[in-house]
């Protein structure tokens, strides 16, 4: 196949990419050109989709089988791009979220569950509804949270900054919530797994690990991805209400249960994890975190030492 990808050289993009190249396909990259393509010989197309004259431009004379859509973020972004391939490819994989789900007593979520209206992730959920309306041939992958080597954003990284300096680890609430994680190239796998799969077309699928863990049991398991003890690890459970942090991040997840059922994705897509967390986590530790030498850079803990320094008084006072 010859495949489009939005992006394709961050994070899930450089994953997707090698392994489309793998498999044997032609892959074309549309983004910004700031960074190189990460298979050699990978054609880019630079533009920003943002701009829809610019996507009209570069894209309108260039025939694909399937698009992969990662970093679209509201229907505005990907409108113009589904304007342009409607009746022109086989697929339409489209990158949303877990994000878009409503609370629910009734947990793992699956597809189908109530979506969130006020969800920060509401624009996936109306462009995965804008693609099914206009008939495209499309699937959306919903991951929870993802991890693994080149991720961008402090997930396993804010753990690491803090259990390689033998840092005491500041929980909110009582470190019982439970969540999920997903390596990214698992993640990758099951993008690619669609492919093909005529089953897939016009539904939603979860992504991510098969199992779920507590707020404390991530930070013993990125402990123990670091060759550290467990039970070494000082944890120390705050109340997040009783802080203004302002712009400043006190914890890199949400101060809820969260984490989805990869039931469907498994049985439909024939796809199945690769990494268990504590592999997945090393992983992510030996070859970007200690790779790119994050555990001697400079850390802003300023946060911790607030929390710190408040439930430290409280221990010692009458």
């Amino acid at each position: 196949m010859r495949i489009l990808i939005m992006g394709g050289t961050r994070f899930i993009g450089v994953y997707l990419t090698k392994i489309l190249v793998e498999q044997g396909h032609e892959v074309v990259l549309f983004n910004r050109g700031n960074k190189p393509a990460p298979v050699e010989g990978v054609k880019q197309i630079q533009g920003d989709r943002t701009d829809a004259s610019q996507l009209k431009e570069k894209l309108s004379s260039e025939e694909f089988d399937a698009i992969f859509d990662n970093n679209g973020r509201e229907l505005s972004d990907t409108q113009p791009l589904a304007e342009i391939f409607k009746n022109r490819v086989q697929h339409f994989v489209y990158m949303s979220s877990a994000g878009v789900y409503l609370k629910s007593d009734q947990l793992p979520h699956i597809e189908g569950d109530a979506i969130d209206p006020k969800s920060r992730h509401k624009g996936k959920y109306e462009t995965e509804a804008y693609l099914a309306e206009q008939g495209l041939p499309y699937t959306a992958i919903r991951p929870t949270y993802i991890y693994g080597p080149l991720n961008y954003n402090d997930v396993e990284a804010w753990f690491f900054d803090r259990i390689v300096r033998s840092r005491p680890i500041p929980i909110p609430g009582n470190g019982l919530h439970i969540t999920q994680l997903g390596h990214v190239k698992d993640l990758a796998t099951a993008m690619a797994a669609v492919l093909g799969n005529s089953q897939a077309v016009g539904q939603i699928y979860n992504v991510s690990g098969s199992r779920y863990i507590t707020f404390d049991g991530l930070a013993r398991a990125c402990a123990e991805a670091s060759g550290k003890s467990a039970e070494t690890l000082e944890i120390v459970h705050y109340d997040p209400k009783k802080f203004d942090f302002g712009k400043r991040k006190g914890f890199p997840l949400r101060m809820q249960h969260f984490f989805a059922s990869v039931t469907k994705a498994m049985t439909e897509l024939g796809w199945h994890p690769q990494y268990d967390l504590v592999s997945g986590l090393t992983d992510s530790l030996q070859n970007d975190y200690l790779a790119s030498s994050r555990d001697k850079a400079e850390v802003d803990f300023s946060v911790d030492d607030e929390i710190l320094q408040t439930y430290k008084a409280i221990d010692k006072s009458p």
